[in-house]
């Protein structure tokens, strides 16, 4: 298994990058997936397809959503068997009343807020990373 793994060296090196746009978790029916859409995300659950899309996108095909998130991409390469770095991030969030959705992709983990949480959520991230006395 490829990335890191040590969670003390994923923290501080975790150097969030805010990507541009609004996105938005919404649900299809499995068998009604849109083709003329470009998902960040997909997740096949029993009761339907979820996507991840842009805001744009979902508004085009008026499909509808109740989530509008910032996406931010913690940019270190980190191992899917990487233990802690979900639950720090959640915690330190849950603390400051900050909603996240978690998603771990091949080589990095991507955070999911509410828009209006994207800045607070970068500085508390970039604090963590450059918390050096934090008890991990």
């Amino acid at each position: 298994m490829s990335g890191e793994t040590e969670l003390s060296t994923l923290i501080k090196g975790m150097k969030p990058q805010l990507q541009p746009g609004e996105y938005v978790f919404c649900t299809v029916p499995v068998d009604r997936v849109p083709t003329n859409i470009e998902p960040v995300c997909v997740f096949r659950e029993a009761e339907g397809t979820t996507l991840i899309i842009t805001k744009q996108q979902a508004d085009k095909l008026s499909i509808p959503y109740s989530f509008v998130a910032a996406w931010i991409t913690l940019t270190i390469h980190s191992s899917l068997e990487a233990v802690g770095l979900t639950a720090a991030i959640s915690h330190k969030l849950a603390i400051a009343g900050i909603s996240c959705n978690l998603v771990a992709a091949y080589y990095h983990d991507h955070l999911f807020v509410r828009c209006q949480d994207a800045q607070r959520t970068m500085e508390i991230l970039t604090l963590m990373s450059k918390d050096e006395t934090q008890k991990i």
